[in-house]
């Protein structure tokens, strides 16, 4: 099997690299469980834009004191320059932002944000952008998707990435040859008990890309979201409380409820003061307050949320509910530059997957979607710029890749065994 541009993931950041490829090139998307399954769908606050010139100062710096200014200067100013395109395109694509009676964008807040610049589709923001972009990629005809298909290794010749092994929806393993390799296949959730992530995402790519010699960054870098509903109940996924609630003015209780820290602060801060009020109050979660909000406004911004609080029996109109911390990002990755090319030519990573220093030690609210789609445009371009040919693949023993589970468990270690060489090169920094 050969196409021109293989890419491995359909979230926001894979499907919005694909339309912005040449319609003359053949892209092959794969996905491990169906095209919907990706947390891009899942994300509920919204994405970040330059609302003026004047915003650029206080955009900048919000994101790197978020990012405790270990963020990459140059990949930061890309992607705030950067966001006003996005939007463009998204609108274009569809994409249903929410508006004030003027027709003008209607702009939130979130914690650690000095200034409204979040757009929002009331609180699905991700299934809007993610499922507009999926529409336009099945009207085009060059592009084809292949669902519960997973991505096993990557191939390498003469140094290079030329393609992928994978196993096919029937089982079978395949080799795909590619012009280009694009690793858009998310973050690592599925490798912890408590995650705002699908299970089937657990970091393959990175250990395939560390099996192959391709570096990685920050791989300890993982951020934990202060605020999912805590339920006694064993769950396949922690629901998220968006930060979006606190930014309209939701409050943070301890168990006699007093209000014990300020909810606007950067998302790993409000986490670590959670965490001590948890462990003094001798409880397993905190309270928090939506009545707060004015009933209207938050069945009009925030419906999914109500409803999911409803069906565990809190009506947030007239109680508080219990949240708790749980794994919810992660801001290491595949180290790219400023086109998302890794260190293996022929290769690309995008999205939660990729590393490119926007983020820094820990991400702002609602910069996520808008740092995939930025680089994964450049991606895009810069693959379009330097046209390669689908080579002659080197022959494979693709007998070592029959027992899944031993792979699993081989890519597994390599990532945790990656995340804690990174905790130890930090203790030796401190």
């Amino acid at each position: 099997m050969t196409t021109d541009i293989l890419i491995v993931g359909s979230g926001c950041s894979g499907l919005y690299c694909a339309l912005h490829l040449p319609k003359d090139k053949k892209v092959l998307i794969i996905t491990k469980s169906d095209s919907k399954s990706s947390d891009s769908y899942l994300a509920q606050g919204g994405i970040c834009v330059l609302r003026d010139e004047d915003d650029f100062e206080s955009f900048f710096e919000d994101t790197m004191k978020a990012g405790h200014y270990e963020n990459d200067k140059e990949s930061v100013s890309i992607m705030i320059n950067s966001s006003r395109d996005v939007i463009e395109d998204l609108v274009d694509y569809g994409v249903d932002f929410s508006r004030n009676e003027d027709g003008s964008f209607n702009y939130t807040k979130e914690g650690a944000h000095s200034r409204s610049r979040i757009l929002f589709h009331k609180d699905i923001t991700g299934k809007e952008i993610t499922s507009k972009l999926m529409a336009r990629v099945k009207e085009r005809e060059n592009i084809s998707i292949l669902e519960h298909t997973t991505l096993l290794d990557i191939v390498e010749k003469d140094g290079e990435c030329v393609g992928a092994v994978v196993e096919l929806s029937d089982g079978k393993t395949h080799l795909i040859g590619a012009e280009y390799t694009v690793l858009a296949c998310g973050g690592l959730g599925g490798l912890y008990k408590h995650s705002t992530n699908f299970r089937h995402l657990t970091g393959d790519a990175l250990a395939i890309s560390a099996k192959h010699g391709v570096e990685l960054k920050n791989m300890n870098y993982i951020q934990i979201h202060p605020t999912t509903f805590y339920s006694e109940e064993k769950e396949d996924r922690s629901f998220l409380i968006s930060e979006s609630v606190r930014g309209e003015g939701a409050k943070l209780y301890n168990k006699d409820m007093e209000q014990f820290v300020n909810e606007l602060l950067p998302r790993d801060v409000v986490t670590n003061a959670i965490e001590k009020q948890m462990e003094k109050d001798g409880a397993e979660f905190v309270w928090e307050d939506l009545r707060t909000i004015p009933e209207d406004e938050l069945l009009e911004h925030f419906p999914n949320i109500v409803q999911h609080c409803k069906e565990k029996n809190y009506d947030v109109t007239k109680e508080c509910i219990p949240v708790v911390p749980a794994q919810h990002y992660f801001m290491g990755g595949i180290k790219v530059d400023y086109e998302s090319k890794t260190s293996m030519a022929g290769l690309y990573a995008i999205g939660e997957t990729a590393c490119n220093g926007v983020h820094g030690r820990n991400r702002l609210a609602s910069n996520s979607l808008l740092e995939s789609l930025v680089f994964a445009k450049r991606a895009a371009a810069d693959m379009t710029k330097k046209p390669r040919t689908v080579c002659e693949l080197p022959k494979v023993d693709l007998s070592v890749y029959d027992d899944r589970e031993a792979l699993k468990k081989e890519y597994r270690k390599i990532v945790l065994d990656e995340i804690k060489k990174g905790e130890r090169e930090d203790m030796k920094n401190v």
